[in-house]
């Protein structure tokens, strides 16, 4: 199922969380070998996960962690701003409308539903919340994922050549993505929505899901 928490919430499900974390270290470090922070747990984390992001996660049957996304609105501080503006020309992206995706991550142990599952839930949250656009930072490898998942974005700016290239991009979600997004889940709408309406159930710290209610 898909969980839609705040890192202040995470607390509540251990063992999802602390996978998150150790998957996102086996992919980012030692899968893509970049340059990013391991603590002594096996955990990655930056100093966005303290700014009480928004994570839409795949949660697998055990319990433990099949994929997940990291969402910040741009209205305040973000990855896309503070360290790949040049790709934008300087630009600033801010804007209530816009919320910034990043550390797209897929479990080692992830099945064929988990891609397809969080694109879902990133239609999901942008139809909740009334936004119109994801901002994100991607490379090549990445890019290609998005376009078999059927998201291909709008490009702002690319930086590098052949494998070493970033760009940055806008993504959106009209409502004719859904029916394909959910076949390849294998889910209705009803349940679809359902995963979210139950994480407003929850309560706890989740503003910006309860006040677009």
């Amino acid at each position: 199922m898909l969980r839609y928490l705040y890192a202040a919430d995470l607390h509540r499900f251990p063992r999802l969380a602390q996978s998150m974390f150790t998957d996102r270290a086996e992919q980012f470090a030692r899968r893509l070998g970049w340059e990013v922070a391991v603590d002594a747990a096996g955990e990655e984390r930056d100093q966005y996960d303290a700014l009480n992001p928004l994570y839409v996660i795949w949660e697998r049957p055990d319990g433990l962690h099949g994929g997940s996304m990291r969402f910040l609105p741009t209205t305040g501080r973000t990855m896309v701003n503070e360290h790949f503006s040049h790709l934008n020309d300087g630009h600033p992206i801010t804007s209530p409308f816009i919320w910034e995706c990043t550390r797209f991550c897929l479990s080692p142990d992830a099945d064929r539903r988990a891609a397809p599952a969080l694109a879902l839930g990133a239609g999901e949250l942008m139809s909740h919340l009334n936004l119109q656009h994801y901002v994100g930072v991607f490379d090549t490898r990445m890019e290609r994922i998005y376009r078999l998942m059927g998201l291909v974005p709008e490009v702002l700016g690319r930086s590098g050549e052949g494998r070493d290239a970033i760009g940055v991009g806008l993504w959106s979600m009209d409502e004719t993505a859904f029916a394909p997004t959910l076949a390849r889940v294998g889910v209705d709408r009803a349940t679809s929505v359902g995963w979210l309406r139950y994480a407003l159930s929850l309560g706890g710290t989740t503003p910006a899901l309860a006040q677009a209610v």
